[in-house]
């Protein structure tokens, strides 16, 4: 695939406040790439460079084949914003929100309708068009907010925790929104989120904190390097399993009368689960999760982070 955004050497400070010390990443065209970190890890400030709303002190960084600092409206042509907190007017109807917001392209009437009708198809916000934005429920605003974004057709789509606030069941209806956008439209999505297993579903993570990159690669390379999958195990005799695992050398924690092993690889479950077979009442083994990967890259539990 081609490399839609490219970042070397990136750099921003704030007096003596080093935010940004020089990150390396890119992000294919076409994918949904997930950047993540704690509060304070300086992802907000690469995002904002990125964006062009922040001039950055070093590095360089393309995006769309558009150079930062050189180019940025170029940049500013191809990208959408989604931001975490609306910029819609809450007096004003969605269409006339998306009207005013289209006015800023510079389209003729029939250009304009044409887009606006378009970003609302794809966002599935025709059903509250009429309506102030002020009064629309969470998840309508944020398919209103993602409309708005789409009236110039951006081939990149920035979203700043598009789901925050909302209930599973609206979080699942603005997912879906998001995936058709990447999958039908073929939109590059750069996205992030507090929600690991919203992260889990991106084609590629990149963790940074501390303002460097901690890790970055697919969700399953992630959790295969910096999680650990656990072997549970219910004993009929909590003695003999307790004989049998020390004479393995095999590590282990009891609580409530359930043995909890780290397994080194997931294979390793069959080898254990096999030695103890015929004094085992039930067993469940928990593959290594995205919160894990967080948690041992940061030392920070990412929704208390």
């Amino acid at each position: 695939m081609n490399k839609i955004i490219e970042v070397s050497g990136l750099r921003k400070s704030f007096g003596e406040l080093q935010a940004v010390k020089g990150v390396d990443f890119y992000v294919e065209q076409g994918s949904m790439f997930a950047f993540l970190g704690p509060n304070g890890a300086g992802k907000s400030t690469t995002i904002d460079m990125l964006t062009t709303q922040l001039k950055p002190d070093g590095g360089e960084a393309t995006v769309n084949g558009f150079r930062l600092g050189k180019e940025d409206d170029g940049i500013r042509s191809s990208i959408g914003i989604v931001f975490q907190d609306s910029l819609l007017d809450p007096l004003l109807t969605v269409k006339e929100n998306l009207d005013v917001r289209g006015s800023f392209y510079k389209l003729s009437r029939a250009e304009l309708k044409a887009a606006v009708a378009r970003a609302v198809e794809i966002a599935n916000a025709g059903d509250f068009l009429k309506r102030p934005y002020g009064k629309l429920s969470g998840g309508q605003r944020r398919r209103a907010d993602i409309a708005r974004a789409l009236i110039h057709t951006p081939s990149i789509l920035f979203l700043d925790e598009p789901t925050t606030g909302l209930d599973p069941q609206t979080r699942q209806n603005v997912w879906s929104t998001i995936r058709k956008l990447q999958q039908e439209q073929g939109m590059t999505i750069f996205l992030t989120t507090h929600y690991m297993e919203e992260a889990a579903q991106a084609d590629f993570i990149t963790i940074m904190d501390h303002g460097k990159v901690l890790a970055k690669g697919t969700p399953r390379h992630l959790r295969d390097r910096h999680a650990t999958d656990l072997l549970k195990l219910a004993p009929i005799d909590s003695g003999e399993l307790h004989r049998h695992l020390t004479a393995l050398s095999i590590s282990y924690a009891e609580s409530g009368g359930i043995f909890q092993i780290p397994l080194k690889h997931t294979l390793q479950a069959l080898e254990i689960i096999d030695g103890c077979r015929n004094n085992l009442a039930g067993f469940e083994v928990i593959s290594g999760t995205m919160d894990d990967v967080f948690l041992n890259l940061t030392g920070k539990e990412v929704r208390g982070s």
